[in-house]
């Protein structure tokens, strides 16, 4: 199964419009959104587009091909607005890899979970990147609308047991075999 996953659109329908482009291009299964889908959060700008119910509508047209992950900016009133439920935590398994995934404000590459397996997916810093450390391939996907560091907006693909970093014009930056 190949899925897309992303992380942080923060209310931004603009960007989550880009986002269902690329799921469109890059033929994928299934979306995981890592959680923080509607609300910019006190310390973030505005992001370009800013229309949660915008983000709304467009995320409850796709429910049964759609995972998400809460994250810590995303409260009990976004179900309200939402046809599909906000997870804490999930694992998949792929190509016999057990992989974790987690917004990223309780579990990151300094913290990882004891239950992790092969490999920790997770969102919140906005930073994309994929490296391997003691054997556990760590990932985070970025953001689609708010990407800090100088890093550009991105999304990561599952297909195969390999994660691959790419930026929404779908370019490849990184790419690591779980």
């Amino acid at each position: 199964m190949k899925i897309l996953i992303a992380s942080d659109v923060h209310g931004s329908a603009t960007c989550i419009r880009q986002l269902l482009e690329r799921f469109r291009e890059e033929c994928v299964e299934h979306l995981i959104l890592l959680g923080d889908i509607y609300n910019h959060g006190p310390r973030n700008p505005l992001p370009e587009g800013y229309d949660p119910i915008r983000v709304a509508d467009i995320l409850n047209g796709i429910t049964d091909r759609l995972t998400v992950l809460k994250g810590n900016c995303d409260s009990e009133v976004d179900t309200m607005i939402s046809r599909f439920e906000f997870v804490a935590e999930m694992t998949l398994l792929q190509n016999n890899k057990k992989i974790f995934l987690q917004h990223g404000d309780r579990f990151h590459r300094d913290c990882l979970p004891k239950n992790c397996g092969n490999a920790l997916i997770y969102g919140h810093f906005h930073t994309g990147f994929i490296e391997k450390t003691n054997g556990i391939t760590i990932a985070n996907p970025g953001s689609v609308s708010l990407p800090k560091n100088n890093t550009p907006r991105s999304y990561l693909i599952l297909e195969n047991g390999e994660l691959i970093l790419k930026d929404m014009q779908g370019d490849i930056l990184a790419r690591e075999q779980i």
